[in-house]
């Protein structure tokens, strides 16, 4: 069991989502990946993290902007508010400013260059997921980009990333290690459509899950297939609109 007490900087280490529904959104990712919530309270904004096996593994909140529910995805960082000056340097956007969510840890948000958000995770109590890169647990995040080379700057900038893989599909790297996926925003996507990180969840079987997501109300956007010499994944939207993937290795 691929457990976590500890992050590395610049290593993706937490994903939540704000959406119009909450109960809603805890129920349909409970049931597909059985999940269990705990309400963090009035205090926390009914902030609701969600086990597996009872380790944490994401969260589910009440929308905070009025834009599309998204899952968002946190960087590990030493210093979240160096972290934030630097993102304003290299042309980025801070939408939520470095702050403190009570002893849990020390917060940002922003905007990249080309339109993306991601966030910044400073851990106090709170370290991040504690069960990753299994089925029901985050996996992966993937930058749809509208300028690959730009972007590349923007993250090594900010998080000091450098890259591998190829111009089709280029790789976060920390310390030699791949951590997050880069590639090209899709043809024909429409242009009000923004560029987005798109989060990976662990599935013991992409296709059974893919059934099941549906049936519980989600919509198909890209049906499961492989990827040679990789893995098998499928793209979906929860029944709030909020895009998601499944993958299995």
């Amino acid at each position: 069991m691929p457990e976590m007490t500890r992050y590395e900087n610049g290593v993706p280490s937490w994903v939540d989502i704000g959406t119009p529904d909450p109960g809603a959104g805890v129920r349909f990712y409970s049931q597909l990946f059985g999940w269990e919530g705990q309400d963090m309270g009035e205090e926390a904004g009914h902030y609701t993290i969600v086990s597996k096996d009872g380790k944490q593994v994401a969260a589910i909140s009440p929308a905070q902007d009025p834009g599309p529910p998204r899952w968002t995805t946190y960087i590990n960082v030493d210093d979240v508010d160096e972290v934030a000056t630097k993102a304003g340097s290299a042309g980025g956007q801070v939408i939520v400013a470095p702050m403190d969510v009570m002893a849990a840890g020390r917060m940002a948000i922003f905007m990249d260059t080309t339109g993306a958000v991601i966030a910044a995770w400073q851990p106090g109590e709170h370290v991040g997921a504690q069960l990753v890169n299994e089925p029901g647990a985050f996996i992966w995040s993937e930058l749809s980009s509208s300028d690959v080379a730009q972007s590349k700057a923007f993250y090594s900038a900010v998080f000091g990333w450098e890259w591998g893989g190829g111009d089709d599909y280029a790789e976060a790297q920390v310390s030699g290690r791949t951590i997050a996926g880069l590639m090209p925003r899709r043809p024909g996507m429409p242009a009000d459509v923004p560029d987005s990180w798109l989060v990976y969840f662990g599935a013991a079987d992409v296709d059974a899950d893919v059934q099941k997501a549906a049936g519980l109300g989600a919509s198909v956007i890209a049906a499961p297939s492989d990827i040679p010499g990789t893995g098998r994944f499928a793209v979906l939207t929860d029944p709030q609109g909020a895009a998601f993937a499944l993958y299995k290795g």
